[in-house]
């Protein structure tokens, strides 16, 4: 069925869903362009795509945020109209079989701390952060880092006073308690603090693979809360960061340090791991992991420990929306669907051709879909 949105997008297969509602491809019916496609239905019980829909048009401009094209109503759905985007860190780093190097999560750091600077600069807090909310672009915007899904976003601070909110306790945890500060936890209200110390947790999963606290197994949601909680106050910042150079620590000692209501110091934070990508002798030249791994996919040299030059990456250096074709914009993974088969063994894994979970589960997924 030829299904029409605003009178010139053409909706196509869909792409992810989530608890609120699915995302699909669109197209422009005048110029091909493909898009994200937002849809929410009208009998959610806890509509948010209005709220997001604002947020995204306060932030129009800003650099790393998609552009809103059309939202309003078709039928019995609420519509988004947004930027296509490409695969998310989430999938990328499964694409990678779970690990990204220092240079790639340092170039990966600088921009994110940027997208969360901007946020805040708007008076929000995202209260989200996590891999999957972060998306690589397309085309010529391939290197650069999306900051999406603003649902749980809030205003910390008045727009034109700058009035703070008032420092709260007791509060439910909002967000994903993988990566939730441990003020969060303890039932703090959120402030820009709280963003920045998630982050830390997202850089320490790329590094180390996975988190202390992970794989955590209880009978309720708030008993497994209370477990990752508990492992998280019990493990010291320089546990978590063993092995890794002294500036992460440094990064938490800070972020844990700033109170309810102060400013961070992002140009701080960005120097912290300037000084270091610099101190390590990498070459600020964009070449992700995953940008390494699609070259040697594609008949590059096999690795044999010694770098690529740029030059031969070229082409290479983005990732398109075929090599994932369950990413998109704002795109919400099905279960067990935000990786990517890269065809590559496993860590750990016997014999050639070895697959993860992640990567079987994705293959499945995608064969679901008819796109493999």
């Amino acid at each position: 069925m030829d299904i029409r949105i605003a009178g010139k997008y053409r909706l196509g297969r869909k792409i992810g869903s989530g608890s609120f509602g699915d995302i699909y491809i669109g197209t422009h019916l005048l110029t091909g362009e493909e898009v994200g496609i937002k849809l929410e239905s009208v009998k959610t019980k806890h509509p948010q795509l209005l709220y997001e829909s604002r947020l995204y048009k306060l932030l129009q401009g800003g650099t790393g945020i998609p552009n809103i094209r059309w939202f309003g109503m078709e039928g019995d759905y609420t519509v988004m109209v947004i930027d296509l985007l490409g695969p998310s860190l989430e999938d990328l780093f499964n694409f990678c079989n779970r690990k990204f190097s220092l240079k790639t999560v340092l170039m990966l750091a600088d921009q994110m701390l940027s997208r969360i600077e901007f946020l805040h600069s708007k008076s929000f807090i995202h209260r989200d952060i996590k891999p999957d909310n972060f998306l690589m672009g397309l085309g010529r915007r391939a290197n650069q880092v999306y900051m999406i899904d603003f649902g749980l976003a809030k205003k910390y601070r008045d727009p034109k006073s700058h009035i703070h909110i008032p420092y709260r306790e007791n509060k439910n945890l909002t967000g994903t308690a993988r990566y939730a500060s441990i003020n969060t936890h303890l039932g703090i209200e959120q402030s820009r603090r709280d963003d920045l110390e998630s982050l830390g947790y997202v850089l320490m999963y790329f590094l180390r693979g996975m988190l202390p606290w992970q794989g955590m197994k209880a009978a309720t949601k708030k008993a497994k809360y209370d477990k990752i909680s508990d492992r998280k106050l019990a493990t010291p910042t320089e546990t978590l960061c063993r092995g890794f150079p002294t500036e992460f620590p440094v990064y938490f000692q800070y972020v844990r340090s700033l109170r309810f209501d102060d400013k961070p110091d992002y140009s701080y934070l960005r120097k912290l791991f300037r000084d270091l990508f610099v101190r390590e002798g990498f070459t600020w030249d964009y070449v992700f992991d995953w940008t390494i791994l699609k070259y040697q996919q594609q008949g590059g040299t096999p690795s044999n420990g010694r770098p690529v030059p740029a030059s031969q990456l070229a082409g290479v250096a983005g990732a398109n929306m075929q090599d994932f074709p369950n990413a998109g914009a704002n795109q919400i993974p099905e279960a067990g669907a935000s990786g990517y088969n890269s065809g590559y063994p496993a860590r750990g894994a016997t014999g050639a051709g070895g697959q993860t979970d992640e990567a079987r589960d994705a293959e499945a997924a995608l064969r679901r879909l008819g796109l493999q």
